[in-house]
């Protein structure tokens, strides 16, 4: 036995044996975690899923493919149309509610509906989707109601959707699934929206640590940046333009008669060069989230995510700061 160990180090080299035993636990920890990644739950006919914002985007793909796979979907439309759409496309499992995240007495209302509907089974999962983006803009562009609106929608409804449907997913074991954003990893505009992501982060993070002993699971989706109603460039201009409107005349010669129409031109850049047509590498994540025996703690959307903002993210400060200084359009009057 001796003489086989001195010949096997003798053949690969003694100095070498750290390295391949290295590589070869690295090797079979990715293929473990790729197994217990591929595993899924059974019974998903049985199971009940809430989706909010499903009149068009990541949620409305996500309920008709939900539907598909045969789960019972309970799909949270802001609008009429929205939800008579949807029924339109899908089957008699999926059923709508309108719902305002905004109000607590439309938010009541969803949930008493839902309550009924799932009846001792509970909720298996809780997708908050439903958010919104603009305005988006330099900090000193923004009135307080420009920030209030933003949070309302995507921080304050995950929060209060979360809370009062907590325990129907407790009792079904559930999972949590907030969408979040790589703007929730990078703050690299103004206005509510990175400020709303930042704070799902924060309170996914808390609530996985502190319910997972009742075996509900949460989730953060963080997609890159998509096709969507949010990242239109029409909206976006015009609300830029509507921020110019408002500032005073002081602000305005600060910045410059250039700096709008500049601002404008590298939005219009940065989307066209980097927002993805293909909604389903987000609903993918959210799918396996509520499928997979093993959900993962967070999915990263979108090449630009992975390959862009996550790595950003973990850079210094400083660096990211002077990043952002060389893409963003400089004030006439900076120092």
């Amino acid at each position: 036995m001796d003489m086989d160990m001195e010949q096997i180090y003798e053949y690969i080299g003694k100095e070498n044996v750290t390295t391949y035993a290295v590589g070869a636990f690295v090797l079979l920890w990715a293929l473990v975690w790729l197994f217990r990644d591929s595993l899924e739950i059974d019974k998903i006919n049985e199971k009940y899923v809430f989706v909010t914002g499903c009149d068009t985007g990541f949620g409305n793909l996500l309920c008709r493919r939900l539907d598909k796979r045969g789960f019972r979907v309970l799909a949270g439309c802001l609008t009429e149309k929205g939800a008579d759409d949807l029924k339109r496309v899908t089957g008699p499992n999926l059923k709508t509610c309108i719902l305002d995240v905004t109000s607590t007495a439309s938010i009541q209302k969803a949930f008493e509906w839902t309550q009924k509907e799932v009846g001792d089974k509970g909720l298996w999962g809780i997708v908050n989707n439903a958010g919104r983006a603009l305005p988006m803009g330099p900090s000193e562009w923004m009135r307080i109601e420009d920030f209030h609106s933003t949070l309302k929608v995507n921080m304050n409804g995950v929060i209060e959707m979360t809370m009062k449907f907590l325990p129907l997913i407790k009792k079904a074991r559930g999972r949590i699934v907030n969408v979040a954003s790589v703007l929730g990893r990078v703050a690299a505009n103004g206005g509510g929206y990175c400020i709303s992501k930042f704070a799902v982060e924060s309170f996914s993070d808390c609530l996985r640590r502190d319910i997972h002993y009742f075996g509900i699971k949460v989730c953060i989706i963080e997609p890159g940046f998509f096709k969507t109603q949010v990242t239109s460039l029409e909206p976006i201009e015009r609300e830029l333009c509507r921020l110019w409107n408002q500032l005073t005349p002081e602000v305005k010669e600060s910045y410059g008669d250039k700096y709008l129409d500049n601002y404008i031109k590298i939005q219009r850049l940065i989307m066209n060069a980097i927002c993805d047509s293909d909604l389903s590498k987000v609903t993918n994540c959210m799918e396996h989230a509520l499928i997979a025996a093993h959900p993962r703690t967070r999915y990263s959307a979108g090449w630009d995510a992975k390959l862009l903002w996550i790595p950003i993210s973990y850079l210094p400060a400083c660096v990211v700061d002077i990043a952002l200084k060389l893409v963003l359009p400089r004030p006439a009057k900076s120092v």
